[in-house]
């Protein structure tokens, strides 16, 4: 059996986030090729900017209401409990509403290559933050 000690508590960069979010990375694997865990807290209104994944993202929200978007126009609302799985080099965003504080696990998986595991683009427009939600039941 092993403890791991955490990192301290990380701002997320304004290069890649809109507004206040706080990373506590829980863990990362030994190796290049193991899995990363954090929690990642957002204040109300922030969120991502676009990204993709090389291997894919799994989020379990925590806290709050989650939003998430597709380049597809899809825009889902996400709660306590619910899942969601992003597939490799599917561009999206996620964040929290814009009335409610949202956190969220965030798992990655890795490998030993020496290509970025997360690719990032533009903000998210106000527009595209405060589209329709797209019913998902």
């Amino acid at each position: 059996m092993e403890i791991f000690r955490h990192s301290p508590t990380a701002k997320g960069p304004a290069a890649t986030f809109t507004g206040d979010v706080w990373v506590d990375v829980i863990h990362t694997g030994p190796q290049a090729d193991r899995a990363r865990l954090a929690v990642v807290r957002f204040a109300p209104g922030s969120r991502s900017h676009w990204h993709s994944h090389r291997l894919g993202q799994t989020l379990h929200v925590i806290e709050g209401i989650a939003l998430l978007g597709s380049r597809d126009g899809t825009l889902i609302e996400a709660h306590p409990g619910d899942t969601v799985y992003t597939a490799p080099g599917e561009e999206h965003w996620h964040g929290a509403a814009p009335d409610r504080f949202m956190a969220h696990l965030v798992l990655m998986e890795g490998d030993a290559s020496d290509v970025p595991q997360t690719s990032w683009a533009e903000q998210v427009t106000a527009d595209a933050y405060l589209a329709p939600r797209t019913p998902t039941h």
